[in-house]
């Protein structure tokens, strides 16, 4: 029994020992390697084993062989079926884990043992048959605890993979219920916000429903008060609109009591032409018409500044015209009567006039027949030298108007005070603006240039920068812009139409229309014309006795600035441009008036220009510039009106007249005349002279 327990023990020891350790690598199921394999190794009995079988064996020990090599040959399989391969990291039990580390303490603690440093003792053969139990008991041992670990890891693995599958069902489940859960939320949440946003729109539906109820009630409101305000708004305006008118109509039966007043008091001026009494004293009446002319004055400046007179004024001014009048017919009373007395003295004196008249007349007869017989010589002999005496008489008698109008207001130009100086520019610039504005872009800006014009020179007020003037502000308002505006036309030519040529038929557009409806201003468009391009009559002034090389300058149209002569190809391009201005003029009509009669300055005096100038002797570079100039711009237009008289003229240019042009042409000068030439030989060769480029046509004015 005792010796039962001591192989026990012994199998415990060898058991813990280094030797019956197991070998474990952690991959041995991914290298299909069997769970037994490191139990390969050769067991071996420990240097105790000898001594503990001395005790157990009172036979005494064989020479032949050892115990040590007895065991290691007849008990090979103890290391390969008495260790278990299993290692604890496999089976994840907490159980298996702590028993393998009782196990490594028991095997340190055989290793600290004081046997273990007893040395090996040589090897001896045990052929006993006792030894041989003693294996077999080993072997035994080996297969039970073999098997024993086999059950036992079976068993771990099935706990194993019932826990695997428990955890993996309870996770599942777990997961279930926490997508469950969150769908559960997000229900809710979804629920809540829904609700949370109906009951917002049900607010807000709520809200507007009160702020429509609150707007009804407030346009209603708003309505009664705008048709309580349009009301009294159409009471006042009738009471003003009757006011306006009652106070319009004083306004304008004083204008015409004031008109009155002023023509008589014309007539209680002294005439030269009437023939009176020296002895009768007009200062009496003059003075007293003077005063009743303020008295009349006075009340017309408030009615000026937007009031409007009162019954009292017009009571007034009716009182002063019927004294005016009173004083009229007193002073044709006694002019009356001084006619009578000088009658008969002035027909003594009329016959005596008639017979120096008769005398005067014989003379400046024969004066004129000794003119004519020199000019037909001069005929005779070549062409002329100056205009014929009608076209002096014309141009003299344009000059005389220009000057005439220039002298009307006088008065206007030289004024001091700040007030007319103001009301000078302001008349100037609404005359000379519009025509500044004039471009070749369409009919409506030229349309409303003209409107602008038209109103100005008609007495209406029209704006100017801003501010309204009218001719009726000064007496001499309307000769002023007459003359400006005039003066303006013939600058546009000599400027702009100089330095762009297609301006010419815009500017010449509205010029025509201004003249055919104020026949006046024509006649001033002409006279600056004349006196700044005297080819345009045409006219070559002769150098008088007496003038000075730069007045004689002056007059043939060269700008003379501190003695010094602008030169010939700014004079030859200013000339160019009013020339084509003037060509223009006759041709053009301005499409918007009414009248259908003959045009104020029509072909028929670019005919007779150009017939006049055919009649005098050509200028070196001037005339060959001012006849090409004359025929590109209105020489489609004479071709259409004279037919086939044009042709014949154009046909005596080429042959007689264009020889003298060559004539008196330098080298340096043979610019313009080589144009001319090539003008005249095309236009002769294809018998058509085409319509300028810039010419306005209907689609023009109708954009």
């Amino acid at each position: 029994m005792h010796s039962e327990n001591l192989r026990w023990e012994t199998l415990g020891a060898l058991k813990n020992s280094p030797k019956g350790k197991l070998k474990y690598s952690p991959d041995w199921l991914e290298k299909g390697e069997d769970i037994l394999a490191g139990c390969v190794e050769v067991s071996s009995l420990s240097p105790l084993s000898g001594q503990i079988l001395k005790r157990l064996s009172p036979r005494p020990r064989l020479n032949t062989c050892s115990l040590t090599s007895c065991v290691r040959d007849t008990s090979p399989g103890l290391s390969e079926e008495g260790s278990f391969p299993v290692s604890p990291r496999q089976i994840s039990s907490p159980v298996s884990i702590r028993a393998e580390e009782d196990e490594q303490k028991k095997a340190e603690e055989i290793k600290e043992a004081p046997a273990a440093s007893v040395s090996s003792p040589p090897a001896m053969s045990v052929l006993s048959p006792r030894a041989t139990q003693m294996a077999g008991c080993i072997l035994m041992c080996e297969h039970k605890h073999k098997a024993k670990a086999k059950a036992e890891l079976s068993l771990r693995l099935e706990q194993q993979e019932r826990l695997v599958a428990t955890v993996s069902s309870c996770e599942s489940e777990q997961l279930k219920r926490f997508e469950e859960l969150m769908e559960l939320k997000q229900r809710q949440e979804y629920q809540s916000m829904r609700d949370m946003m109906e009951k917002e729109t049900q607010e807000s539906l709520g809200r507007q429903e009160k702020m429509r109820e609150e707007h009804r009630h407030r346009m209603k409101i708003l309505n009664l008060r705008l048709r309580e305000a349009e009301q009294q708004r159409l009471r006042e305006a009738e009471l003003e609109r009757q006011r306006q008118v009652e106070g319009r109509e004083r306004h304008r039966a004083i204008n015409a009591i004031q008109e009155e007043v002023l023509q008589l008091n014309q007539l209680l001026q002294p005439r030269p032409s009437t023939q009176t009494d020296s002895a009768l004293d007009h200062t009496p009446y003059i003075t007293r018409g003077n005063q009743l002319c303020s008295q009349v004055s006075e009340v017309v400046p408030a009615s000026a500044d937007g009031q409007f007179p009162s019954v009292e004024d017009l009571n007034v001014a009716e009182r002063a015209l019927q004294e005016m009048r009173s004083l009229v017919r007193n002073l044709q009373d006694e002019v009356t009567q001084a006619v009578e007395r000088k009658r008969k003295e002035q027909e003594e004196e009329e016959e005596e006039k008639k017979r120096h008249e008769e005398l005067k007349a014989q003379q400046e007869e024969q004066q004129k027949n000794a003119a004519r017989s020199a000019k037909e010589k001069a005929r005779k002999q070549g062409l002329q030298t100056g205009a014929d005496d009608s076209t002096l008489k014309w141009y003299n008698a344009l000059q005389d108007s220009a000057a005439r109008c220039a002298q009307a207001f006088d008065e206007l130009s030289t004024a001091k005070d700040t007030q007319t100086k103001k009301l000078k520019m302001e008349l100037q610039k609404a005359a000379t603006t519009p025509v500044s504005q004039i471009a070749n872009i369409s009919g409506a800006p030229l349309k409303e240039a003209f409107e602008k014009i038209d109103k100005l020179l008609s007495g209406r007020p029209v704006t100017s920068a801003g501010k309204t003037v009218s001719t009726s502000q000064h007496p001499q308002g309307l000769e002023f812009v007459s003359y400006k505006l005039a003066e303006k036309f013939v600058k546009q030519g000599e400027e702009e139409v100089a330095s762009n040529h297609s301006a010419a038929f815009p500017i010449a557009a509205v010029a025509s229309g201004i003249w055919e409806l104020h026949p006046a201003i024509g006649d001033l468009i002409l006279a600056h014309l004349h006196k700044k391009c005297p080819y345009a009559v045409p006219h070559y002034p002769p150098m008088e006795r007496g003038t000075s090389v730069e007045d004689y300058q002056k007059i043939l149209g060269y700008r003379v600035d501190d003695s010094k002569v602008e030169g010939q190809d700014s004079f030859l391009k200013r000339m160019s441009g009013m020339i084509r201005l003037y060509a223009a003029i006759i041709q053009m009509r301005w499409p918007y008036t009414g009248k259908q009669g003959p045009h104020p300055h029509g072909l028929n005096h670019g005919w007779r220009w150009l017939a006049q100038i055919l009649n005098m002797e050509p200028l070196a570079d001037i005339t060959a510039t001012i006849l090409f100039d004359f025929l590109e711009v209105c020489g489609n237009a004479l071709m259409r009106q004279y037919r086939g008289q044009f042709w014949k003229l154009i046909l005596l240019i080429i042959e007689e007249y264009f020889p003298r042009i060559e004539a008196v042409t330098s080298t340096g000068q043979m610019g313009s005349v080589t144009r001319l030439k090539q003008f005249l030989e095309t236009s002769l060769r294809t018998k058509q002279i085409p319509a300028h480029r810039s010419e306005l046509g209907s689609a023009f004015f109708k954009s």
